[in-house]
């Protein structure tokens, strides 16, 4: 009988101090200048007449608060949700500030309020950060979360950014590599591959790494990916640690596809990484809250659809939340 080959689990790999993407072709190619000399020559992406709405609502507040018994998962916004797996608290990639951006005047800004703040969020337990995009890692939320009252929570990061963190004043901080795990409070913290890269400034590309996050607790599991491009790691994140029950799995920031298609998927590349973790159920992620590429900002959510419907999976496997939507999962995150 002819089994998969097992993953090399040896962690990323380093060519001259730079981290590497795992598989051929996963490196970014393009001009960040030459998009943006296209948009300029041909016209940036069409906003409707007043703008992008979207439809948002407010969790229970006293409720999210207070559980500590049932799992739930709040999309806060972004690549921001509240998981509450086996009574922890958990942060993904947690942006709750105007901009993402390194500064507070400029840059991409919120389309939609976030659907937690922090006065409303619960006390956090664990963040987990993908990579140190703007983006995905916002200065000013990590800074207020570690003066939360009850102690700061312990942040889970990618290996090479806990000096960032330490330079800010923060230094509960549990840095690792792909593969490696951790187990706290019942729940297991595992960093896995995915195909991205890494920058805050100009001198720092993938000096620190990248990466998905995969959250183990008995009888359930989720995972998050962060910002990918479409790779096999799903296929050898599946083989390692086995199916997940709840995937939370980027659809958005995909035009230019000369440009994006490396470091973030389309709608039909998330619903292939549905397929390649064999998930049991899946929510979108990244589209609707910042302006950041130049699909409308509504299509991601139509694609999807069509996409699930083009590959046979039942439309409930694979979801939209609403800003701020909050779903409790009684018993397990995984389908009925």
């Amino acid at each position: 009988m002819n089994l998969p080959a097992e993953p090399d689990v040896s962690g990323a790999p380093v060519v001259d101090g730079r981290y590497r993407n795992r598989y051929p072709g996963g490196e970014t190619r393009g001009s960040f200048w030459k998009w943006q000399w296209e948009r300029w020559t041909q016209g940036l992406p069409k906003i409707p007449a007043g703008g992008w709405h979207f439809d948002t609502t407010t969790p229970d507040i006293a409720w999210i608060q207070a559980n500590r018994a049932t799992d739930a998962v709040v999309w806060i916004g972004h690549a921001t949700f509240l998981v509450q797996i086996a009574g922890r608290n958990v942060l993904t990639d947690p942006h709750l500030t105007e901009r993402a951006s390194p500064v507070g005047f400029a840059g991409p800004k919120r389309l939609v309020p976030p659907g937690l703040g922090f006065d409303t969020l619960p006390h956090i337990d664990a963040v987990v950060i993908s990579h140190n995009h703007y983006d995905h890692l916002d200065l000013g939320t990590v800074k207020q979360l570690a003066r939360q009252a009850g102690g700061p929570p312990t942040y889970y990061v990618p290996k090479g950014l806990a000096a960032w963190f330490a330079a800010e004043g923060i230094t509960r901080v549990v840095e690792l590599d792909w593969w490696r795990s951790v187990d706290e409070g019942g729940v297991r913290f595992t960093f896995t591959p995915v195909q991205h890269w890494s920058s805050r400034t100009v001198i720092d590309r993938n000096r620190s790494l990248w990466g998905g996050w995969r959250l183990d607790a008995p009888g359930r599991s989720v995972f998050f990916a962060g910002d990918t491009g479409y790779s096999d790691d799903f296929k050898d994140i599946r083989r390692r640690l086995g199916p997940v029950d709840l995937a939370l799995l980027p659809i958005g920031a995909y035009d230019p596809r000369w440009f994006m298609a490396v470091m973030h998927v389309n709608p039909e590349e998330a619903v292939r990484i549905h397929g390649d973790l064999d998930a049991r159920r899946s929510i979108a992620m990244h589209w609707g809250t910042f302006i950041l590429t130049d699909e409308p900002m509504d299509e991601p959510p139509q694609r999807l659809e069509q996409a699930l419907d083009a590959a046979g999976v039942v439309r409930d496997r694979f979801t939209v939340m609403k800003h701020g939507e909050l779903r409790r999962f009684p018993g397990t995150f995984a389908a009925p």
